[in-house]
């Protein structure tokens, strides 16, 4: 069952696994590992990809990689091997880009998988920009003159 459109970061857990259906389409599956900052669980979800994603994943993420993945959020009910019914979290990827930790958090190390040709280089971490680089705006009065029902023109 499809829910939603989903975003999220984690780190790889289970390494990527390449696989092809009947029809040679590629599909690739890892589990990712997403805190939560309240309650200081982990919550593991399935990643798969599909078709060009999948290849380009395959190739350039590995266990231990910290990733950003965009897709939708699946949800399958499964009895484990004690016989206990599991829900289990999926997400169908659209899009997954490799991050790096640097001090104040996460950042993207380049384009993501869906936008990257599959022998394009990887690129250079994003640069946090000076304080001196962001424009600041001033704010603007509003007017306390009312526009008359005659002004306007509908």
């Amino acid at each position: 069952m499809t829910l939603a459109k989903i975003t999220v970061t984690g780190k790889i857990t289970k390494a990527p696994e390449k696989r092809f259906t009947q029809n040679n389409i590629a599909l690739t599956s890892f589990v990712i590992a997403v805190s939560d900052s309240f309650s200081q669980e982990e919550t593991l979800i399935r990643i798969m990809a599909w078709g060009g994603l999948a290849d380009r994943a395959a190739d350039t993420v590995k266990e231990g990689d910290c990733v950003l993945v965009d897709g939708r959020l699946q949800t399958a009910n499964v009895k484990s091997t004690n016989g206990k019914d599991r829900k289990i979290f999926e997400i169908n990827a659209s899009s997954i880009e490799k991050i790096i930790l640097a001090d104040n958090g996460f950042m993207p190390s380049g384009a993501g998988f869906n936008q990257m040709p599959a022998s394009a280089p990887v690129s250079k971490p994003v640069e946090t920009p000076k304080s001196s680089d962001i424009v600041q705006f001033a704010v603007d009065e509003i007017s306390e003159d009312l526009i008359d029902e005659d002004e306007i023109p509908f």
